[in-house]
C-alpha cells in the first residue's frame, strides 16, 4: 500500500504551509484515531511533543481531531520521543503521538505516531491512515466526545524509568559531564538524570525560547560541546538532538564520536557478557565499511537494513536482536526502549567508562573508519534525478572505478527534496572524485 504523506520517520514539513498545517493535524488525529479505535473500552492517545513554536498549534490541532472521534487525550508537554513510546506502552494507551521535526530548524515540524506496543508504525499502517484522511470522519456522538487531561509527571516516569538501565551498583560520581540539549525535548530531563546518577553536570543548550531548538548546537552542531568538554576540563561531552532519539558522544580531547563507533562499543561490550543477541547488530547502509570489517573480526555479524531508524526496529524485531542504530546516532536496545534513545544510549557508554576506568578517548575509537564522503543535492520537488541515464551511468562509472575497495549508497531523503549521496573507499582521493561527479550529475539532472 503506497503512501504519499509519510515519510522515513512520520509526516513532516514546513510549520503553518505545506503539511503542517493545524487543519491537517486536526485531520490526521481523526484519522489515526479512527484506525485504532477497536473494542468496547474507552479508548486513549498520549501526545509529546518538542520544544518548537509550532507545537503548540499541531497539538491542540491534533487533541480536537482525536476528542472528536471519541478518544481521550493525555498531554505530556516537551518529552523526548523515546519516552512517548515507553508511555504510550505503560499507560495503555490505544496510539501515542510525538511532535516534533527531530533534528530540522525551528521552521519546520513533525508528526510521529507509536502504536500500542511502544513501536512506530508500519508502512501498511500509516497508509491506511492516509486512506482514512481521504474520507470523511466518523464522528462521536456529543455524549462520546473524549476529553483532554494535561499529565503533569510524565517526564518523572520516563527519568526514573532511564536510571533503571543504568548498572545497579554503578554510579557517575567523580564524572563531569558536558550534555547538550539542542535546546529541545531533554532539556530538563537528561542533566537532571545524569546529576541524580552523581554526575558534575555541565548543561548546555538548556533554555529554549520555542526558536532556538537545533540551532548551532546539539548532535548536528556539536562544535558547542566540543569546546565546552575542553575549557571544562569534562570527561564526557554528550549531544543530543531536539527530540532526543539520537546522540553524539565527544571524547576529552574534545573529538566527537559517531553513532557507529558508539554501536560497536555497546556490542563489544555485550558480545563479551553473552548479551549480544545472534552475535548480531543492525545498522543501515549507511554504516561503515570498517564498523562491519570490525565485527566479522570478532565473531559479529553486521545485518544491515534501509536508511530509518524504523527499519532498524522491523530488522531487530523480526529476528529478535536486541541492538541496532544509526550512524547519525540513532542507538535502539530492545532490552530496554521500543525507539531510539539518546540518553539511555549514552548511560551504556557511561557504564563503560565507569567499568573500565578508561578515557573515552582510549575507549571510544573501537574500530578504523574507513573514508567515507557524504554529499547532499537538492533537487526540484516532482523530479527524479535518479532516474535519468546520466545519473545511472556515472553511478555505475564510480561503482566500476572503486570496485572491492569501497562502496556508494545513493538514495533520496525521506523527509527533505535532497538526494544523498555517499560513498566510502580505501582510496580518499578517488573517493572525492567519484562523489563529486555523481553529485554534479545529479545537480545537473535536477
Amino acid at each position: 500500500m503506497n503512501r504519499r504523506l509519510f515519510g522515513t520517520d512520520g509526516v513532516r514539513g514546513r510549520a503553518n504551509s505545506e503539511v503542517m498545517t493545524a487543519d491537517l493535524a486536526m485531520r490526521l488525529g481523526m484519522a489515526a484515531g479512527r484506525f485504532f479505535r477497536s473494542g468496547s473500552h474507552q479508548h486513549r492517545v498520549v501526545i509529546g511533543k518538542d520544544t518548537r513554536r509550532s507545537g503548540y498549534m499541531l497539538e491542540y490541532a491534533m487533541t480536537g481531531g482525536f476528542t472528536a472521534v471519541g478518544m481521550d487525550v493525555f498531554l505530556f508537554g516537551p518529552i523526548p520521543t523515546p519516552a512517548v513510546g515507553m508511555l504510550t506502552r505503560s499507560m495503555r494507551a490505544d496510539l501515542g503521538v510525538m511532535i516534533s521535526a527531530s533534528h530540522n530548524g525551528f521552521e519546520d515540524n513533525g508528526i510521529k505516531f507509536f502504536g500500542p506496543d511502544g513501536y512506530k508504525l508500519s508502512d501498511d499502517a500509516e497508509a491506511m491512515i492516509e486512506r482514512y484522511l481521504d474520507e470523511t470522519p466518523e464522528l462521536a456522538e456529543p455524549i462520546a466526545i473524549g476529553r483532554a487531561t494535561r499529565i503533569d509527571d510524565a517526564r518523572g516516569r520516563y527519568m526514573e524509568f532511564a536510571k533503571t538501565t543504568f548498572p545497579k551498583g554503578l554510579r557517575l560520581d567523580g564524572l563531569k559531564i558536558a550534555v547538550d540539549c539542542a535546546n529541545g525535548a531533554a532539556y530538563r530531563t537528561a542533566p537532571e538524570v545524569l546529576w541524580e546518577l552523581g554526575a558534575d553536570v555541565v548543561p548546555l543548550s538548556v533554555s529554549p525560547n520555542g526558536y532556538n531548538i537545533n540551532e548551532d548546537c546539539g548532535s548536528t552542531h556539536p562544535q558547542a560541546v566540543c569546546r565546552a568538554v575542553v575549557e571544562q576540563g569534562a570527561d564526557i561531552g554528550i549531544a543530543l538532538d531536539g527530540d532526543a532519539d539520537r546522540v553524539i558522544v565527544v571524547d576529552e580531547k574534545g573529538e566527537v564520536i559517531d553513532g557507529d563507533q558508539i554501536m560497536a562499543l555497546i556490542a563489544e561490550r555485550w558480545h563479551a557478557k553473552g548479551r549480544l543477541v545472534r552475535d548480531t547488530l543492525v545498522a543501515t547502509v549507511m554504516s561503515n565499511l570498517g564498523l562491519e570489517r570490525h565485527l566479522q573480526g570478532r565473531g559479529m555479524k553486521l545485518r544491515r537494513t534501509r536508511v530509518g531508524d524504523r527499519y532498524v526496529v522491523e530488522a531487530m524485531r523480526e529476528r529478535g536482536f536486541n541492538l541496532g542504530g544509526e550512524q547519525s546516532g540513532h542507538i535502539v536496545m530492545s532490552d530496554y526502549t521500543t525507539t531510539g534513545d539518546g540518553l539511555i544510549a549514552a548511560l551504556q557508554v557511561l557504564a563503560a567508562l565507569v567499568e573500565t576506568d578508561r578515557s573515552l578517548s582510549e575507549l571510544g575509537r573501537v574500530f578504523e573508519p574507513v573514508p567515507q564522503l557524504l554529499k547532499n543535492v537538492r533537487f526540484n520537488d516532482g523530479t527524479d534525478p535518479l532516474d535519468t541515464d546520466a545519473v545511472r551511468s556515472v553511478i555505475a562509472e564510480g561503482e566500476a572505478r572503486m570496485g572491492e575497495a569501497g562502496r556508494l549508497v545513493i538514495r533520496k531523503s525521506g523527509t527533505e527534496p535532497l538526494i544523498r549521496v555517499m560513498g566510502e573507499c580505501e582510496d580518499p582521493a578517488l573517493l572525492a572524485e567519484v562523489v563529486e561527479a555523481i553529485s554534479a550529475e545529479v545537480a545537473r539532472a535536477g
